[in-house]
């Protein structure tokens, strides 16, 4: 990688991670909600709180995370890509700050609201940023999910450390902090956002800049085009993948503490639950399978690993629960697994967006592909909180791996029928 590279790479690689260290430590949070609150008081209604409730108002952050993906992708076509990540963090950071007061689940639900807003600027932007900036793509984006995967791990651990010590207030409001760091490193970023495209795809103003959307007629006729060819095909993967990963990560720490080998330990006065720890390590192993598919990624069609990511998960949901009954090595063994298919997939379809879609849209196809992984997917939390409530784990882990299955066939179809951009002429 050049200089410019290394640079956009560093930027992209702390912010990521601080998007999913804020993202993942909300699972670790609910069971410490479902046990402090009963009630959900709308002023007019009041609804017990339950895993389908709370899933539902969790949900509402989560889809602002996916939905605000349209704007941003919009808005990251026409702006600086290092404003646009400063702000998400500083908006990130004072979400955490107002959870960190927040009396009642409504207001939690709004603190919530305020972080899928500020979080929804991310992806659009830095995944432009790379696919713009980075001459070396695959690497970048390898790189980039191993950064989302430490944050993913390193959020939920530190969660669970401070909670030992500290009540969840209080952790919500340290975990607000480093945000601000982070921010002020991207708004002292010195970097070329635009340096890939002009070396490689051309079609720039003459300043650098592309296009990008300027209108509503604009946006609609861009989103015709995107739509028209292979990418609608990629946007159903992406949905697929977005409903499994917030369909089995929400509630996989409530779940983990009702596997019998996973007992909770008395040490003195303290409890322990060994199976946050499993969660956390199930996450870390996701580092893995960025870094794999990423490097994948440079060496040949990103929609074989698809085919072969999608797949693996179909597998693994329908002998989750089977192989996890079986004792403490078979439930590490499968959660090894999950953790490694779930972010394997990530790059495939990422890069088959920058495959898929001329430059001046990139932002727009990935607020687009956004939308379909965070914003649509978002509906997994309530799924599973729904069918947790009224059927059971084996039922959902069944739903599970028919998405993966959906998305396993389409990427099938993308090898078959469907030549990509990279090898066509």
């Amino acid at each position: 990688m050049n200089s410019n590279d290394r640079s956009i790479v560093g930027l992209v690689t702390v912010a990521h991670a601080m998007v999913h260290t804020y993202e993942l430590s909300i699972p670790v949070l609910i069971p410490i909600w479902l046990a402090e609150f009963s009630v959900i008081d709308l002023g007019v209604t009041q609804f017990p709180v339950n895993a389908a409730t709370l899933g539902a108002l969790v949900t509402v952050g989560f889809a602002l995370f996916g939905l605000g993906a349209i704007p941003s992708g919009v808005l990251v076509d026409r702006l600086d890509a290092r404003l646009l990540i400063t702000v998400c963090l500083l908006g990130m950071g004072g979400s955490f700050l107002v959870l960190a007061v927040s009396p009642t689940p409504v207001v939690i639900g709004l603190a919530m609201a305020l972080w899928g807003v500020a979080a929804s600027v991310y992806h659009p932007t830095g995944l432009s940023l790379i696919s713009r900036g980075v001459e070396q793509r695959g690497s970048a984006f390898a790189y980039h999910g191993m950064a989302g995967n430490v944050g993913i791990a390193v959020g939920p651990l530190v969660t669970i450390l401070l909670l030992i010590a500290f009540d969840w207030r209080v952790v919500v409001a340290l975990l607000a902090i480093p945000a601000a760091a982070a921010a002020l490193f991207a708004f002292r970023a010195d970097i070329d956002e635009r340096a890939a495209v002009t070396a490689t795809d051309g079609g720039d103003d003459g300043d650098g800049r592309a296009d990008g959307v300027s209108s509503l007629g604009e946006f609609l006729s861009q989103s015709k085009v995107l739509f028209a060819g292979a990418f609608a095909i990629v946007f159903v993967v992406t949905l697929c993948s977005g409903l499994y990963y917030r369909g089995v990560l929400t509630f996989l720490p409530e779940l983990l503490r009702d596997v019998p080998s996973l007992a909770p330990i008395q040490i003195g006065s303290e409890t322990y639950e060994p199976g946050d720890y499993v969660y956390v390590g199930l996450l870390m192993v996701g580092v893995l399978g960025q870094f794999v598919a990423g490097k994948l990624t440079d060496r040949g069609r990103p929609e074989y690993g698809i085919l072969a990511g999608f797949g693996a998960l179909a597998v693994i949901g329908v002998l989750f629960l089977p192989v996890a009954g079986l004792g403490l090595a078979g439930l590490l063994g499968i959660a090894a697994l999950l953790g490694f298919f779930l972010f394997f997939v990530q790059p495939f379809y990422q890069a088959s967006v920058a495959e898929y879609t001329p430059p001046g849209a990139r932002g727009l196809s990935y607020g687009f592909t956004y939308l379909g992984v965070f914003g649509i997917g978002a509906l997994g939390a309530s799924i599973a909180g729904a069918i947790l409530t009224y059927f059971s784990a084996g039922t959902l882990f069944v739903v599970l791996a028919g998405l993966a299955t959906v998305a396993a066939g389409l990427g099938a179809y993308l090898v078959t029928r469907v030549p990509s951009t990279a090898t066509a002429t």
